[in-house]
């Protein structure tokens, strides 16, 4: 298979959505700006490395930018403290680490949370990306699949639980126990799935370090780090799709869980270590070798019950979800588009795996050499990322072709023709 070569960026539009927003002025833009600065200096004992970096701030709507110093291409101009320009069509535009304008950039799109605490751990999230080279780890974002089954969610959902009490937890030993019981939950889960602990594993040492880094710098005293974590635990719950959200929610529960015993255990980790193996050896967690019998036993704890009717319920709807996928995507007249050199971005909440053919997006953005493509209602997205499937073109207007929710945009010497099929559509180049 031939390799290819991509960009990957990750709307984060769920846990936006969780912040309160609202617009800011420039000068407070420029305070908030300086504020994380004098923050992320403060903050470099956590690694051993101050974060900061250059960072633009992205409009979605007008794809305006405003940046904490020029570029090196001369598409910012100063406006005083910052820097201003708008952001070409071919850059995705997320909350993610970026080389653009010949520098390497932490984007955070606008507006930024009003909350102090939302909006510093936002930002610094983002900065650990841009930092990450520096600190010997790797950008890994897998499709952990086996979350958008029943029973990997279950166990999620029933880790997650777990670590609640853990964290509301009045003595010591109660929280140790339902820190074991979370543990437990985690190692069926990867049983039932062979190979999870590898692809969970890269998804925490990237995602999951990265918030573990935005919680601790984000100013929260205990009780506010603690309620912090319930919510979200009880927001994620409702989540449509786990599989590149979990991260966010499980290793800065059990950093900060260290943090109280270990204030430098970050430090001991590289981008090889295996963190559930690391985190129980640290807690003395043993668990039972009856895996399967301690979690029925204890799943009550953390409403069991609820759990799975609530996730077979889901599964139901899933399958039928999954059919009509099927149907748009393999049955019917589609349009398939070759990826060389592509960057993505989609909203992770709404992803739903069709297994060893590939994941439907219902919102996702790809540049390509071949030019813009932007669905709002599906694509699917080949398990090899070298093709994306669209439903069939209703409508072609020069080099820009429209169907049922998605445009795509063409650059010069690339053509949409008919397949050999005389049925479906693809892409080529002239």
């Amino acid at each position: 298979m031939r390799k290819i070569y991509f960009l990957l960026s990750v709307l984060i539009v769920f846990r936006s959505a969780l912040f309160s927003q609202a617009p800011v002025s420039s000068d407070s833009i420029a305070q908030y700006l300086s504020e994380i600065k004098n923050i992320t200096g403060l903050n470099t004992p956590i690694w051993g490395y101050d974060i900061w970096s250059p960072i633009i701030l992205v409009d979605p709507q007008t794809r305006e930018v405003i940046a904490t110093e020029p570029d090196t291409a001369g598409l910012l101009k100063s406006t005083g403290q910052l820097y201003q320009g708008v952001l070409p069509a071919k850059v995705n535009i997320a909350n993610t680490a970026v080389t653009w304008g010949g520098k390497q950039w932490a984007m955070i799109l606008l507006p930024l949370p009003v909350d102090k605490f939302d909006r510093v751990n936002l930002i610094t999230h983002e900065l650990f990306h841009r930092a990450q080279p520096h600190l010997g780890f790797i950008a890994n974002n897998p499709d952990n699949q086996q979350l958008d089954k029943k029973n990997g969610r279950v166990y999620l959902r029933l880790e997650l639980a777990a670590l609640s009490k853990a964290l509301a937890a009045k003595t010591g030993a109660e929280a140790k126990s339902h820190l074991k019981n979370a543990f437990a939950f985690r190692a069926y889960r990867r049983l039932l799935f062979p190979g999870a602990d590898s692809t969970e594993n890269l998804m925490e040492l990237n995602e999951g370090l990265a918030e573990y880094t935005g919680m601790m710098m984000s100013g929260r005293n205990e009780m506010q780090t603690r309620e912090h974590f319930i919510k979200s635990i009880d927001n994620f719950m409702r989540v449509k799709s786990f599989v590149r959200s979990f991260a966010y929610e499980t290793i800065p529960v059990y950093g900060r869980l260290l943090h109280e015993q270990n204030v430098q255990w970050n430090k001991d980790i590289n981008k090889s270590t295996d963190l559930t193996a690391y985190f129980m050896k640290q807690f003395s967690i043993v668990l039972s070798p009856d895996l399967k019998g301690f979690t029925e036993s204890t799943s009550a704890l953390y409403d069991g019950g609820k759990i799975i009717a609530e996730e077979t319920e889901r599964e139901l709807s899933m399958l039928r979800q999954i059919t009509e996928y099927k149907r748009l995507f393999i049955t019917e007249p589609h349009l398939t588009i070759p990826l060389r050199k592509m960057n993505v971005s989609f909203d992770y909440r709404l992803m739903v795996s069709l297994e060893d053919i590939g994941t439907v997006y219902p919102i996702i953005r790809v540049s390509d050499a071949w030019g813009i493509l932007n669905v709002t209602k599906g694509a699917l997205l080949s398990a090899a990322w070298d093709q994306i499937t669209v439903t069939s073109p209703v409508d072609a207007d020069g080099k820009k072709l429209h169907g049922d929710g998605w445009t795509l945009e063409l650059n010069d010497g690339y053509t949409v023709t008919q397949a050999p099929d005389k049925k479906n559509f693809i892409l080529e180049e002239k």
